[in-house]
């Protein structure tokens, strides 16, 4: 059982939590993730670990309410217990000097790059931070990615907060402006890392992605979450989450995550109506 010893809502849809994990803390590097249950009854989702902190034994994670187990987990209070928490998983981030380092979230993705942007900030980099969100209201850690980047840009696709368009644009005006990019991170939705891989490739700027499949055990055996990377299939939870976003067949793993999409929307709505009665 994992101790919630802070809950914090960001924005409407997305929550922190910091939970009691020493071992996990002690292992953690960027780019890794968990897979935790809610309840002992409860489906496997992996979540990526934003923050770790070896000496108060805790690791943080930021979610968005996207179905019934986020909308669970949401609900949790400070005090309560996560019934398992398995981790680190995945391989950890190559962090090395590569000059400028532009990293993009969007969404939740926010949340993501926090980690990488200090380690490839420690590591010496340059690094400029790009975030999107449809609207202001669902831009997070906004304070934390300015303080740690040496340029930091937010786009909103309603204009309602920074460049009026997407981050995938912000990073084409960087381009033609004559700005070096050695390499570009991006995590969030998956038509957004297609989009911004697309973008690079002509340029030749080496870009890496943080794939987000439906996941089950995260160990490699069941195979729930493989991708195809460079015409080879791939396994996300043990050869990635992070492959060269250049290789990536977006367009089978856009079409694997829509599978389940209508089961867990009517999962999600009898639950709140079960809630409600």
């Amino acid at each position: 059982m994992y101790k919630i010893i802070k809950k914090k809502q960001l924005c409407p849809v997305v929550y922190l939590m910091e939970v009691e994990a020493p071992l996990i803390a002690r292992k953690n590097k960027p780019g890794q993730f968990v897979v935790l249950r809610v309840n002992e009854k409860g489906e496997r989702i992996p979540l990526t670990i934003v923050n770790s902190n070896e000496k108060l034994g805790s690791i943080t994670l930021i979610f968005q309410v996207a179905g019934k187990t986020t909308k669970l987990l949401s609900e949790l209070n400070e005090g309560d217990f996560i019934a398992n928490i398995v981790g680190p998983l995945g391989k950890p981030t190559e962090i090395e000097h590569y000059g400028t380092v532009a990293l993009i979230g969007g969404g939740v993705g926010a949340a993501e790059i926090y980690p990488e942007a200090k380690a490839f900030k420690a590591a010496g980099n340059y690094v400029i931070g790009i975030v999107g969100a449809r609207t202001s209201s669902l831009i997070i850690l906004e304070n934390e990615l300015s303080q740690v980047c040496d340029e930091f840009y937010i786009a909103t696709d309603d204009g309602s907060k920074g460049y009026h368009g997407f981050v995938s644009d912000v990073l084409k005006q960087l381009i033609d402006k004559g700005v070096k990019i050695d390499l570009v991170y991006a995590v969030g939705p998956t038509i957004m890392m297609k989009v911004i891989s697309n973008l690079t490739k002509p340029y030749g700027i080496k870009t890496l992605v943080s794939l987000n499949p439906i996941m089950l055990d995260a160990t490699g055996m069941c195979g729930v979450c493989r991708v195809k990377v460079g015409g080879e299939i791939k396994f996300a939870c043990v050869d990635g989450p992070e492959f060269d976003g250049h290789l990536v067949d977006f367009d089978l793993l856009i079409a694997r995550q829509r599978t389940y999409l209508n089961e867990e929307k009517k999962i999600l709505e009898l639950y709140e109506k079960m809630e409600k009665s």
